[in-house]
């Protein structure tokens, strides 16, 4: 039977490096694991992750760039913090480090459609071009070099990775686009939606398709209390995980009753009591690639036993 297999990684910021553990276990059981797979997705730390492996590298050295960069990446410096007020006026960490890391991980010059399969990356338009412009409205983008009337391919794989990671509050947006979590930190959905586009090859047969989410660790996070009267000043500082926490909740209940147990596996372990790693913590990267490191893997292997093939 011809199968369609999907990987699909959430954003998270720093905590991509469990993502990227995880799929170093993987393959070590299963070296396979990476090969005929149709599409990859991400948002956020999962486009980069995406990307990177288009790219050819490895999950151990995605593990070890989150490692070795992570604090140059989120590196707010005095004048930073000075100029944006603590985040009151500016975003937390300037973009400089950032791409840096992306344009050596990527290479400066490689284009989507260099890449050695397709890529879908999620990304939030705030300024989108339009013949019209009384027309104009903010959008989702979702980058790819799939075949079709809409590709992508000519795009810089570091512009559409900074693009894809310009969380708000925590970085400036990027040529107009903004962090794609804001609607799809999980991209399972959007992947799967994308298979049906007869623009880009579609649609591929149901019963052909095959989709394993990867998560980032879910911290543990509520609001306690039946009546919450809150304003600006409470909601702000919770309405980036909280909208990244549900846009990542209904895409799994979305992809689960359109494919069932048997076609679709969402992996991402639930962090433990007092470890509510923020996106941005790097002093807990060594913490995060042993707690992955953990994890039990049975019951996936044993699902891609019978459904990755």
């Amino acid at each position: 039977m011809a199968t369609y297999r999907i990987l699909s990684f959430d954003g998270g910021g720093l905590r991509g490096v469990v993502t990227a553990v995880l799929l170093q276990r993987l393959q070590a059981m299963r070296p396979d694991l990476l090969a005929n797979v149709a599409l990859m997705a991400g948002t956020s730390t999962g486009g980069l992750i995406a990307l990177g492996l288009r790219r050819g590298l490895a999950p151990a050295a995605l593990r070890d760039m989150y490692l070795r960069h992570g604090a140059q990446i989120f590196d707010a410096g005095l004048w930073q913090r000075v100029r944006s007020l603590g985040t009151l006026a500016g975003a937390r960490y300037p973009a400089g480090g950032r791409e840096q890391v992306l344009r050596e991980l990527l290479g400066a010059d490689t284009r989507l459609d260099q890449l050695s399969g397709p890529v879908l990356i999620t990304a939030f338009d705030l300024d989108p071009q339009a013949t019209d412009p009384a027309q104009a409205t903010w959008k989702p983008k979702l980058f790819h070099n799939l075949p079709g009337s809409d590709s992508d391919g000519v795009m810089l794989a570091w512009q559409v990775g900074m693009a894809t990671s310009a969380a708000p509050t925590y970085f400036p947006s990027f040529d107009g686009y903004v962090d794609g979590g804001v609607y799809a930190n999980n991209p399972a959905m959007c992947a799967l939606a994308q298979t049906q586009d007869p623009r880009t090859g579609g649609p591929v047969p149901w019963d052909d398709i095959r989709l394993l989410s990867l998560g980032t660790g879910i911290v543990r996070s509520v609001v306690p209390g039946q009546t919450v009267d809150w304003g600006y000043l409470q909601w702000a500082p919770k309405l980036v995980a909280l909208l990244s926490d549900g846009v990542s909740g209904i895409a799994d209940y979305q992809c689960r009753m359109m494919l069932g147990a048997g076609q679709y596996r969402r992996y991402a372990p639930l962090l433990p009591s007092g470890h509510n790693v923020a996106m941005d913590d790097v002093d807990a990267l060594p913490w995060l690639v042993e707690w992955a490191g953990s994890q039990p893997l049975q019951p996936l292997l044993d699902w891609l036993e019978e459904a990755w093939k």
